[in-house]
């Protein structure tokens, strides 16, 4: 049921009843990758056991591609629409068809997720679907876009700001951006940690080579934002006697894969992308350490995941990571300071196991329960108030 269907009761939307929510934007679910499709799944499916009628609308992959054939997961309805291939108009092609096809099957509320999709939100206003936008990281930060790409994401915040009912930030820095440059309020609304216990299962892990306790590892995408280069480099010139084990990948950067690989010695591993959550997780739990060297993100997944483990976490000294960590992490910004924490680490391993206790602590914080609460308010706060208007139009 549309809003506009609703505006003869308006008393009836939000609290007390189940709404339709669309969740648009992303690559959909069942998640392989990515913070926002975690969120869609964890928040998603947890709207559907409260009674809402969750709809997702999911990228279509290939003819061949299972999940493409599912109509429905954790409770959640799903909508698979196809994309272009492209890295700068993938994400834009998908949003542009889930909202020709969301305006034409209406919901109580949307949930859209990255600012680059703002152009499409004054089709939503028209059809009066209230809407939230997750803004994300700043985008215009990365160097992956070039001039072209910095300058739309700019304008592509100024847009959100504009046609969003109201805007989702999951980290301060985030809300703190918004409210410097454009005056606006954000809801603050963060991911959640998934806990890991075992300290690394030793099967799961000996399938790749290594053993619980016995490595650092990185997990990221390879870009300049994410600081593999600088950890790799610090780490080559250190006198670590664990292994650094790397996972990820850089579909678009063959020139930053290489140097990457350029920096490594022989104590560097590069796993590619590992798509298994579940050993995945295994790595986060069993390494010696985690080094995060994302920048511009806010609140990081990989990061959460990492504290859900109980992992000991050195991370670039960035306010996102701090807001996560606070005493916890051991920070570091160059080369040299990675190799001098990379090396403090194996000197003081009693030192090292007590900030995996302490980032444990920390990942309380962060659950997806309580994330869904938050999204759930918003969206029969949103719900209500567009109904009420409604019934005064």
């Amino acid at each position: 049921m549309s809003v506009l269907d609703r505006k003869q009761n308006p008393a009836s939307a939000g609290a007390g009843r189940g709404l339709s929510i669309a969740m648009v934007g992303t690559r959909g679910v069942p998640a392989h990758y990515g913070g926002f499709e975690t969120c869609i799944e964890e928040v998603g499916a947890r709207l559907a056991d409260r009674g809402h009628d969750v709809v997702v609308y999911c990228r279509r992959a290939s003819e061949d591609d299972d999940d493409d054939r599912l109509a429905t997961h954790r409770g959640m309805r799903l909508v698979h629409l196809p994309a272009m291939r492209s890295r700068t108009l993938e994400t834009l092609s998908h949003t542009g068809a889930s909202v020709a096809h969301l305006v034409r099957h209406p919901t109580d509320v949307a949930l859209v997720f990255n600012a680059a999709n703002a152009p499409y939100l004054p089709l939503l206003r028209a059809r009066r679907i209230p809407v939230a936008t997750h803004v994300d990281g700043l985008e215009w930060k990365r160097a992956k876009w070039g001039e072209t790409g910095q300058n739309y994401y700019r304008r592509a915040e100024a847009l959100a700001v504009r046609f969003s009912d109201a805007l989702i930030a999951d980290a301060v820095g985030i809300q703190d951006y918004y409210t410097e440059r454009f005056g606006v309020e954000t809801s603050l609304i963060t991911y959640g940690a998934p806990v890991v216990e075992g300290g690394g299962d030793p099967l799961r892990l000996a399938e790749v080579g290594l053993e619980p306790g016995g490595y650092h590892l990185v997990v990221a995408r390879f870009e300049p934002e994410n600081h593999v280069d600088v950890i790799v480099e610090g780490y080559s010139a250190s006198r670590a006697r664990k292994p650094l084990v790397v996972v990820g990948s850089a579909p678009y950067s063959d020139a930053y894969t290489q140097r990457v690989r350029s920096l490594a010695d022989d104590r560097v591993t590069f796993l590619g992308g590992v798509w298994d959550q579940d050993l995945l997780d295994q790595l986060y739990a069993g390494s010696h350490t985690y080094l995060h060297g994302h920048s511009v993100g806010g609140t990081n997944p990989s990061l959460l995941r990492a504290i859900g483990a109980s992992a000991a976490v050195t991370a670039f000294d960035v306010s996102f990571n701090r807001e996560v960590l606070e005493s916890a992490g051991a920070y570091w910004r160059t080369a040299d300071d990675v190799r001098a924490v990379v090396e403090g680490t194996e000197d003081d391993p009693a030192g090292t196991a007590l900030r995996g206790v302490l980032a444990a602590d920390r990942a309380k914080l962060y659950d997806w329960d309580l994330v869904a609460d938050g999204y759930e308010e918003l969206c029969q706060r949103l719900a209500l108030l567009r109904a009420t208007a409604g019934a005064r139009s």
